[in-house]
């Protein structure tokens, strides 16, 4: 009896362990699946400089000069993107970035390297992504305790590695693409306001390009609603801006008459940062239902698709009164 129960006891024991192989197994392989992708580099640093927020002096949606007592020149610190290693070179982006960083974009499988250099002397600054998966040294958030690429002093650098696996991707339910913001976590309010913030897009695996973009898309726009505090809360320094620009002054917002155009609107700032954009001339497709007005809270992020069927310049705009009145407005132009 004890030798049948001592068998017994055996086979179990042999089918534990080979069920915990086969777990592992499946495991690894599942892990091998999710770094499937290639390797992306970018080349990123943190650098002070002057930012006109209505360099045409006008206001281009109504006509005529910014109204009083708004001043549109401020100290900002930016997220600049270069070609390589050396840091020579800036790499151009789109004109409608504006104050935002460069798009990071990543195909679930893929490991996006960020080679960070903090040239800027304000402070100590990081990067802090949303959606990717990081251990703790690439979280790029200053707490207790923090990671090793938490807080990079003045001419100090650190290489982030970030994954974008399945959780970080688009759901079924979601379009091939899906934006999440990436900023300075360090003293976060202080240097989202200073400009240390820009986009990461991530598509679903097998529907991308070889840059990262979704392929069933003609066309990319990335829209960040802030309202930025320069001078401590008086009105002449609140800038309720759209990607860094008030009163019409975001340009580039263009696309041909056919197109599937696909927005990523985003929302930063504090408890008066609570957005509604609103698109005249066109309707979206937002979470599998029509809609023209979308809601935006404080580090929220919104992708939707367009149809660009009718041709026209056309007023993009918060649908908050206060936020229109202040100049969280621009326009966008579907030529034929």
């Amino acid at each position: 009896m004890n030798r049948k129960r001592t068998i017994l006891i055996a086979l179990a024991t042999v089918a534990f362990l080979l069920t915990i192989g086969g777990a592992r197994t499946a495991q690894t392989a599942q892990t091998d699946q999710t770094l499937s992708g290639v390797t992306r580099h970018y080349f990123i640093q943190a650098e002070d400089v002057t930012w006109n927020f209505a360099p045409s002096g006008q206001d281009l949606v109504h006509g005529g000069p910014i109204p009083e007592p708004f001043e549109t020149v401020w100290r900002k610190t930016r997220y600049i993107e270069y070609t390589d290693g050396t840091f020579r070179f800036k790499k151009s982006q789109p004109q409608f970035l504006g104050v935002l960083g460069p798009i990071i974009r990543a195909e679930v499988g893929d490991t996006v390297l960020v080679h960070f250099r903090n040239r800027s002397t304000v402070g100590s600054f990081g990067m802090h992504p949303h959606g990717f998966r990081y251990d703790k040294d690439n979280e790029g958030a200053h707490y207790i305790p923090a990671g090793a690429g938490a807080e990079i002093p003045p001419g100090g650098s650190f290489t982030y590695t970030w994954i974008a696996d399945e959780d970080s991707g688009p759901s079924p339910e979601d379009p091939s693409s899906i934006c999440w913001w990436y900023h300075s976590h360090v003293n976060e309010p202080l240097e989202t306001n200073l400009g240390l913030l820009g986009p990461i897009i991530i598509t679903r695996r097998g529907s991308a390009r070889s840059d990262g973009s979704p392929v069933d898309v003609d066309r990319e726009f990335v829209t960040a609603f802030f309202i930025f505090n320069e001078a401590e809360g008086e009105e002449r320094g609140l800038m309720h801006s759209i990607n860094g620009y008030i009163f019409g002054n975001l340009r580039g917002l263009t696309m041909r008459s056919g197109d599937k155009v696909r927005w990523y609107l985003m929302g930063m700032g504090n408890e008066l940062d609570l957005h509604t954009p609103h698109f005249h001339g066109k309707t979206v497709l937002y979470k599998k239902h029509r809609t023209d007005v979308i809601e935006l809270l404080p580090a929220s992020m919104a992708t939707v698709d367009m149809k660009a069927d009718n041709p026209g310049t056309w007023m993009y705009h918060c649908h908050v009164a206060d936020h229109l009145d202040a100049g969280m407005v621009t326009t966008y132009t579907i030529q034929r």
